[in-house]
């Protein structure tokens, strides 16, 4: 739940949901999600199960019975009325989600001093390579070939790998 309410979160702000409507939506699909976790072969497909077979259609529910209730000049957004750029959005949007899931689940899977290393060269703003020795315990000067090391491990788990295969190869000038 913790990897993938910001994706459902995003999905019921693009629908222009209210607090309480988006709420009932989030609600609605973490429930399917336990009434269907079975039926989920490859977790990979998680995310885009939940942005789509559940997020969307109960936002589009929740939206089209606002609908009916709602007084002619109220307007509410419909699936239908999302603009193609929108649309486009909300892929690019899916594709950051899965890419900060993997990235988690990689670096939760480094040892704890790939970890630390990492967290403190992230440090905004950026920390002196004199301190993260001194938090370390290492000497500034293995610093680099650590952190490359730490990379390395981090761009093979299985998660971040099947990221970069999957990307469109670069143009090299």
């Amino acid at each position: 739940m913790e990897r993938y309410a910001p994706l459902v979160w995003a999905i019921c702000r693009r629908y222009r949901l209210a607090g309480a409507d988006a709420d009932d939506a989030g609600q609605a699909v973490w429930l399917q999600l336990v009434d269907h976790i079975g039926q989920i072969r490859d977790p990979a497909a998680l995310p885009g199960w939940l942005a789509t077979t559940t997020t969307a259609r109960e936002c589009g529910r929740i939206v089209r019975a606002t609908h009916r209730t709602c007084p002619p000049s109220c307007h509410v957004l419909d699936a239908g009325d999302i603009p193609d750029e929108q649309a486009a959005w909300a892929g690019d949007e899916l594709l950051a989600a899965e890419r900060h899931a993997a990235l988690r689940e990689a670096l939760a899977d480094l040892p704890p001093p790939c970890q630390r290393l990492i967290a403190l060269l992230a440090e905004d703003p950026p920390l002196p390579y004199l301190e993260i020795s001194a938090q370390m315990g290492i000497p500034v000067g293995s610093i680099g070939p650590t952190r490359r090391r730490c990379l390395d491990k981090l761009r093979r788990h299985p998660a971040i790998a099947a990221l970069i295969n999957a990307e469109p190869a670069s143009v090299e000038k």
